[in-house]
């Protein structure tokens, strides 16, 4: 069985990363998202939180599953038994730097791979740090993550607020 993972904060997911999962999907028996619980990394939502709306966004796809993870993702894929690691890149600046974890995984780890897949021009300049700022002054964010998100990120908002 071909086992891929991949990993990412998704603070929140967006469609841009939604896109990613739903084309290596089709590559692999079975996809992992590997939500990162990073501590050094100020999240708005939990990592608990992440993984239910990933989960709940995902839930058609029969091959995805979610899970969080801390330490190294190498360690991570070694247990989950996965010989492929999902990277999306939005501009060549995320290449340079995602090349260069790429190599450093391998080296860790020559059991594992890393695939590379270009995000679809429509989804290009959408970050998950743009859509959280988007939303904390109320403005249209569905054009930029699932409509559940937009829930999510709305009621997010309104607790911090009250």
């Amino acid at each position: 069985m071909k086992i891929g993972i991949y990993p990412g904060s998704f603070d929140p997911i967006t469609l841009g990363h939604l896109d990613v999962i739903k084309r290596s999907s089709k590559i692999v028996d079975k996809l992992i998202i590997g939500v990162l619980n990073n501590s050094a990394k100020k999240c708005l939502f939990t990592p608990e939180e992440r993984v239910e709306i990933i989960r709940r966004v995902t839930k058609d796809m029969d091959n995805v599953e979610v899970e969080s993870f801390q330490g190294l993702l190498v360690d991570f894929a070694e247990l989950k038994k996965a010989c492929v690691l999902v990277r999306g890149l939005r501009a060549i600046t995320d290449f340079e730097y995602e090349l260069q974890i790429a190599q450093i995984n391998h080296k860790a780890n020559p059991n594992v791979d890393t695939i590379f897949f270009t995000t679809n021009v429509e989804f290009s300049y959408i970050s998950s740090s743009l859509v959280k700022e988007f939303a904390s002054y109320g403005s249209d964010i569905s054009p930029f993550v699932p409509e559940l998100v937009v829930d999510e990120l709305e009621k997010k908002f309104n607790k911090i607020s009250d």
